[in-house]
């Protein structure tokens, strides 16, 4: 669902050229959860929105539901984002002055209305539906941007610290979300510093320094 082929992405800074990941081949199938560790900048985020079509990379191709997604025209590229992929971040990026119902509905297409109440009450949201997020705990947030990218049914979620503003009891909770969406056939990507996150994962993918650890 999800394949990286010797992917990699450098950045030009003051100090000249810093390479951030460096010929990393990976795959996610549908049904997998991944998880992505690694000390802070190895190269982790960068990965994720290459993976994402987010960020072109310098070398390498990237495939998604078996589309080389760096071949397309910009505009193909961001409609397949749209309907096959689902971005999760630490820093929820909710709109603060949607409720909860309108900002799962932000990222839905026509049809979409039925499913985001569907993945309010999924979510346990019910009830702060007609809140914003300004109203909700870190917890709720994180579950309303999850139900967010989950509202056109994508193909492959890609999960980047999720848990990282969240406490024990919250992350748990949407660490459970997330393996159940793999277990219903998605391919989840997931880059995590916690070591109880990497724990839930099908398989774990260690970086250091922009390379797989072996």
């Amino acid at each position: 669902m999800l394949a990286l082929e010797s992917v990699s992405r450098s950045f030009r800074g003051p100090r000249g050229t810093v390479s951030a990941v460096s010929g990393v081949s990976l795959t996610v199938a549908a049904g997998e959860l991944v998880a992505v560790q690694g000390p802070s900048g190895c190269g982790k985020s960068t990965l994720l929105l290459v993976a994402g079509g987010l960020l072109r990379p310098d070398a390498g191709t990237v495939a998604i539901d078996g589309k080389d997604v760096y071949a397309m025209p910009p505009a193909a590229r961001a409609g397949l984002r749209r309907s096959v992929v689902g971005f999760v971040f630490q820093q929820f990026h909710l709109i603060p002055y949607l409720s909860v119902a309108d900002n799962v509905m932000a990222a839905a297409g026509s049809a979409g209305r039925e499913r985001a109440g569907q993945l309010v009450e999924r979510f346990g949201l019910a009830e702060r539906r007609h809140h914003v997020p300004g109203q909700l705990s870190a917890g709720e947030q994180q579950r309303v941007a999850l139900a967010r990218a989950l509202v056109n049914g994508p193909k492959v979620i890609l999960a980047d610290e999720p848990t990282g503003n969240l406490d024990a009891q919250n992350a748990d909770v949407v660490l459970t979300h997330l393996a159940a969406i793999a277990a219903e056939g998605a391919a989840v990507l997931l880059v995590t510093h916690d070591p109880g996150a990497a724990a839930r994962a099908t398989r774990t993918v260690r970086l250091q320094a922009g390379r797989t650890a072996t």
